[in-house]
């Protein structure tokens, strides 16, 4: 989840699949989603559905931002202080130079283009309306023949292959922070990889027991759901050193990243359980008028909203 200034605009941008609209007392949440039912389901059970699958994204709207001038939610990537801790969302698309030459099309501002800047050259970065970074990129390890710009038409790329692969934040402690996701909220460490100063964890809850570990590591880019943690080697030893994190007023800056949130079979149960390893609560079940959420935080601070799975058998 983050915020958004104006609906209509990051609706335009996002929009593929609507789930729901929820409104409360000066706010309206946004929940969307990729399409991949090949038109067999209907929005009513799209709805339904929302709770027990990945790669969900909730914008959330606080009434009147949209009069506001200028940008009014700190996007992250930010250096200085303070520190931008969310990175980006990340979108696997069928064909990354078609994809990027359709965003040209409708004139979307790009961070990073293909080819032409960093030393990635097959991930391109554009931004949302409020200024949120988006990867998109190809499945690294798929045979799929790869395009080059060679004056291809707008149209060879397909939306609904699209998928919402990952969500990316950045962490003080490599150690501490993946012990937290693994053995408290229960996620594989799928795959690794960086460079010389940084290292990328990407973390998901497992498919299936009969997988590999080879085959998790090879079809991470195919899925959604997943969390990349971004570790900057040395942040760990500086005492100092935080990430905004999102949720507060840093600096004169409102946070715009929210909190990503984790379905589980048993609310209570899973609170009891974080209640005796220690973990530190944001917002009890008794807290507030929603007493069927609760919501955590990671060794940097990041809220982790704690959803009952309300399909649950």
């Amino acid at each position: 989840m983050y915020r958004i200034k104006d609906p209509g605009k990051s609706l335009h941008f996002y929009r593929e699949v609507h789930f729901v609209e929820r409104d409360g007392n000066g706010f309206s949440l946004y929940f969307l989603a990729y399409d991949h039912s090949n038109g067999q389901e209907s929005a009513e059970h799209k709805k339904f559905y929302r709770a027990r699958r990945e790669g969900v994204l909730e914008l959330t709207h606080n009434h009147g931002t949209e009069s506001q001038e200028g940008e009014i939610y700190h996007a992250g990537n930010g250096g200085g202080n303070p520190r931008g801790g969310f990175g980006h969302i990340a979108i696997v698309v069928d064909d990354v130079q078609a994809a990027c030459d359709r965003f040209d099309e409708y004139k979307v501002p790009f961070q990073k283009r293909l080819n032409t800047e960093g030393n990635v050259n097959r991930v391109a970065f554009i931004k949302d309306p409020d200024g949120y970074w988006v990867e998109i990129f190809e499945d690294p390890r798929s045979t799929t023949v790869q395009s080059v710009s060679n004056g291809n038409p707008i149209g060879l790329t397909d939306v609904s292959k699209y998928k919402y692969n990952h969500t990316m934040y950045r962490v003080k402690d490599a150690e501490k922070t993946l012990a937290f996701y693994q053995d408290i909220l229960g996620m594989e460490l799928v795959d690794k990889m960086g460079g010389n100063d940084y290292t990328n964890y990407f973390l998901a809850y497992g498919k299936s027991e009969d997988t590999s570990a080879e085959e998790k590591k090879t079809g991470i880019f195919q899925r959604e759901g997943v969390l990349q943690l971004t570790h900057k080697h040395g942040t760990e030893q500086d005492a100092e050193f935080k990430y905004h994190v999102g949720n507060n007023v840093d600096e004169g800056i409102r946070g715009g990243f929210g909190h990503i949130a984790i379905v589980v079979d048993d609310v209570q149960k899973a609170c009891d359980r974080f209640d005796e390893l220690g973990v530190t609560f944001q917002k009890r079940l008794t807290d507030g008028r929603m007493k069927n959420i609760a919501f955590i935080l990671d060794p940097d601070g990041y809220w982790v909203e704690i959803v009952p799975n309300a399909l649950r058998t």
